[in-house]
């Protein structure tokens, strides 16, 4: 996502208040990732009956007795209010057995792994999951959504230069069609809810949209202002595969009780032409050389990052990503240095390719990702669309259909 704009009320809602289910991971929790098993997927959708697995560190260090639980939730992300036995076979709830602590590194933590599914349960049906993670007294340490859908509908996507002349260089427009050809949808405008993502952040979900034209066994949404997004800039990056070296975009390691990696000074780019690299569009990956198990062997550094930006409006700045599931905290919270004129922080990283940004945040709460990084049509952004069936006398919302589209092939 490269640009929204919240009022006060919703940066409760950015500091993961999104639904009474969800709680952010303590400062001791790390490298949270739940994936697919496929290589090079970074988003956290499964097709009925595809594994995914949930990965993180603690840095304590010591072996905790983690466990998990499985929740189903409506399109909006509340309680569905089923019972387990509705939506899993075997149990919704266990132990997590699969950790390890790290070996070799300067940084002790220990790693832990769940698969879902597994031999203790199977997810039976659709829809959106919240998986906690629990502590031994059952408190909920920290969550993630996952969403698993069935392809009874095919999603066409496609993503368009903005429709108005004030948008034209600064926005995208996505539209979609929904074909349902094995599928009898009586109401459609009652039985089916779409959501709309940018680059698979939660943060940007455009929801209540409703069909505008039928066509056989089509429901099309072509909107204008309703489904436009800023196109934004591309994420920065850095790479700590080698710890102990400068690369590209680290200019200076250090070595003290760990490896601390500087990062070179970066500038606002709204004023600057717009430049094309590739990005994986705000998301990480965890990898080191020369280590033979990367998931316990992979060192902890702390990242320093400056930003050259003159502040007029006074406004707070955070290092955007999903590498805290995008969401605002004091890690991640740049402070100004009266000495250096710059603004800084330093975040604690597990070695690997990182994606990052600038968001500001005005004193009335509302948070703009524009402001430092500009926003350009040209931006490749990825663009998600999760179809929801909630037939008449259903007491769930099934996932009928996902599709994809990017900005790569940019329409006019």
């Amino acid at each position: 996502m490269k640009h929204f704009l919240y009022s006060l009320f919703f940066l409760s809602i950015f500091s993961f208040s999104q639904s009474d289910l969800e709680k952010q991971e303590p400062d001791y929790i790390k490298s949270v990732q739940i994936r697919p098993f496929k290589a090079n997927t970074y988003l956290p959708i499964i097709k009925l009956g595809e594994p995914i697995i949930l990965k993180f560190d603690d840095l304590e260090g010591d072996q905790k007795d983690y466990s998990y639980k499985i929740t189903h939730c409506t399109y909006n992300w509340k309680d569905s209010e089923l019972s387990p036995t509705e939506y899993t076979s075997g149990f919704a709830d266990g132990s997590i057995r699969e950790f390890e602590n790290s070996f070799n590194t300067y940084q002790n933590y220990t790693h832990y792994e769940l698969r879902i599914p597994n031999q203790y349960v199977r997810l039976k049906i659709s829809g959106n999951y919240i998986l906690s993670v629990l502590n031994e007294y059952e408190e909920v340490v920290f969550t993630r959504r996952f969403i698993v859908y069935q392809p009874i509908t095919n999603v066409g996507v496609s993503v368009h230069k903005a429709r108005k002349i004030t948008g034209i260089n600064t926005k995208q427009n996505v539209e979609f069609t929904i074909h349902h050809e094995n599928l009898l949808i009586n109401n459609p405008s009652a039985e089916i809810k779409v959501a709309l993502y940018q680059n698979m952040d939660w943060n940007t979900v455009i929801t209540d949209l409703q069909p505008q034209f039928y066509r056989n066994n089509q429901l099309i949404y072509k909107y204008g202002d309703k489904t436009t997004f800023f196109g934004g800039n591309e994420y920065l990056f850095f790479d700590t595969k080698d710890v102990r070296t400068a690369t590209n975009n680290i200019r200076r390691v250090v070595l003290d009780d760990i490896y601390h990696s500087r990062l070179y000074v970066d500038e606002t780019r709204a004023k600057k032409p717009y430049t094309y690299y590739p990005d994986i569009n705000g998301n990480f990956v965890v990898r080191s050389l020369n280590t033979e198990t990367i998931s316990i062997e992979s060192e902890y550094t702390k990242t320093h990052l400056f930003l050259d930006y003159d502040n007029l409006n006074k406004k707070d700045i955070y290092v955007y990503g999903a590498f805290n599931n995008y969401q605002l905290s004091e890690e991640n919270k740049m402070v100004y240095n009266s000495e250096t004129k710059l603004y800084e922080t330093a975040i604690l990283f597990k070695q690997g390719f990182y994606n990052y940004t600038y968001a500001t945040v005005s004193t009335d709460g509302i948070i703009d990702l524009n402001e430092i990084n500009g926003s350009f049509f040209q931006t490749e952004n990825t663009y998600q669309v999760l179809v929801y069936l909630h037939k008449f006398g259903s007491r769930y919302d099934k996932v009928i259909g996902y599709g994809a589209g990017s900005s790569v092939n940019l329409q006019n």
